[in-house]
């Protein structure tokens, strides 16, 4: 396999879809089923989204948690429900593997709703380098692995929105089951490789 892809010819891949379900949640009450759900996962593929701010100084809170199986994605929408005990119990899960990419500054968002001690979440930046792989962002290393292009089109759109898009939904399940798939490619392309849980500091 090659170590890296350049932008070019990621623009020549298919763009990539998900076929599973898509579950948008707005209500607090349909939480602790979910967790329950997903918990009894090994792996699991893991993103957030956030409002952009277009002003110098100014940062929005996380707006949105994205959460996949390999069938299924999750969209917490934490504008409406905040980061709930049954949440913060399934990301401080250390039976519970949480993967991404660029994932530190996410659990640092994530604890400015909430205080939590991050349990089993593997960075897949640091598997990459570890591959000697020279892609690090995920629409790179969807292109290098998984030979499918990944749109970023909804990545500055408004994910406080009273209703999100057809767009903005499919977009955020992508960010976070294309990162499962990457986990999967990577133990195919070494079983015996041991994956370390990143160590978060504030």
């Amino acid at each position: 396999m090659e170590n890296t892809i350049s932008k070019e010819a990621i623009g020549e891949l298919p763009l990539c879809q998900f076929d599973g379900k898509i579950t948008l949640v707005e209500d607090l009450v349909e939480i602790d089923e979910i967790v329950d759900i997903l918990l009894k996962e090994k792996v699991i593929g893991f993103d957030t989204e956030t409002k952009p701010s277009f002003k110098k100084g100014s940062v929005n809170q996380t707006s949105l948690l994205q959460l996949s199986t390999a069938n299924e994605a999750f969209l917490f929408r934490l504008n409406k429900t905040g980061l709930c005990p049954p949440l913060i119990k399934l990301l401080e899960s250390n039976k519970l593997i949480k993967v991404g990419v660029g994932i530190r500054d996410d659990i640092r968002g994530l604890n400015q709703l909430a205080r939590f001690k991050p349990g089993r979440f593997i960075e897949l930046q640091d598997v990459a380098k570890n591959f000697g792989i020279d892609v690090f962002s995920l629409k790179g290393l969807a292109g290098l692995m998984l030979e499918v292009r990944v749109s970023k089109r909804q990545r500055l759109s408004n994910w406080e929105a009273d209703t999100l898009t057809q767009a903005q939904i499919d977009y955020a399940a992508i960010d976070a089951w294309i990162a499962l798939r990457l986990y999967e490619e990577f133990v195919l392309l070494d079983p015996l490789y041991k994956f370390k849980s990143i160590v978060y500091r504030n």
